[in-house]
């Protein structure tokens, strides 16, 4: 079993979900007192956050490439990003080390064309849905991104940053994200992306009737597939 390396803290509610799944990931297909090989470190989200709202990314970027250098001298075989905004640098971390990075893009782009899709809808953060580093990356693979007008962006920001990065779950929420589905569906998606790992904590498939595409639950399952190959 190789050792996965995760690079967490954005936020720790994100990061814990991916400490979980992937234990959780083992012992299913291992069976036993199987559990994961982890690296793990974890930065402050606050510091992170603010240098992000700044567009201060060379600080940001030189930050998590440290925290990816530390995996790596922990023993991780691959490296994990446990966010997508922070994609934003993922080159950057990319290239700080001497292991491959599982980009997050990659692995949901893959997914969206196992199931023949040719467009899908993108929710995320406000920064993910108004800046083009992730859509862009997914499209590159000839799918057709979608994302909520700009006037929903900050409402779903709402939603991650006042509710679910702190553990509240809220119905009303929860049918505010359901209703700007059902726009993307009508604008022509096929399928949705949760691109964002907090919103897998409020968005089950059954609350909509487009296929979801959950970034974490997908990224975990491809960090299992390399960790035990």
């Amino acid at each position: 079993m190789q050792t996965i390396g995760l690079v967490g803290g954005m936020s720790w509610e994100s990061s814990a979900a991916y400490y979980q799944d992937l234990n959780l990931g083992v012992e299913a297909r291992l069976g036993g007192l199987h559990s994961a090989r982890i690296a793990l470190t974890s930065v402050d989200f606050d510091e992170v956050n603010a240098l992000q709202e700044q567009e201060r990314w060379d600080e940001v970027g030189a930050i998590l490439a440290e925290a990816a250098r530390g995996v790596e001298r922990a023993g991780a075989d691959f490296l994990v990003l446990c966010t997508t905004t922070f994609h934003m640098v993922a080159d950057q971390v990319a290239e700080a080390v001497d292991i491959p990075l599982l980009h997050l893009a990659d692995v949901v782009a893959d997914a969206c064309k196992e199931h023949r899709l040719e467009s899908v809808a993108l929710l995320g953060t406000t920064f993910a849905m108004s800046r083009s580093f992730f859509s862009d990356r997914i499209a590159s693979h000839g799918l057709t991104v979608h994302v909520p007008e700009a006037r929903h962006h900050e409402t779903v920001n709402r939603i991650i940053y006042d509710e679910l990065v702190h553990g509240k779950v809220l119905d009303s929420s929860r049918r505010t994200v359901v209703s700007l589905v059902d726009e993307l569906w009508d604008a022509g998606a096929g399928g949705l992306i949760l691109g964002c790992t907090e919103l897998e904590l409020l968005v089950k498939q059954a609350d909509v009737e487009l296929p979801l595409f959950p970034c974490t639950t997908l990224h975990v399952a491809a960090a299992l597939d390399r960790a035990l190959a």
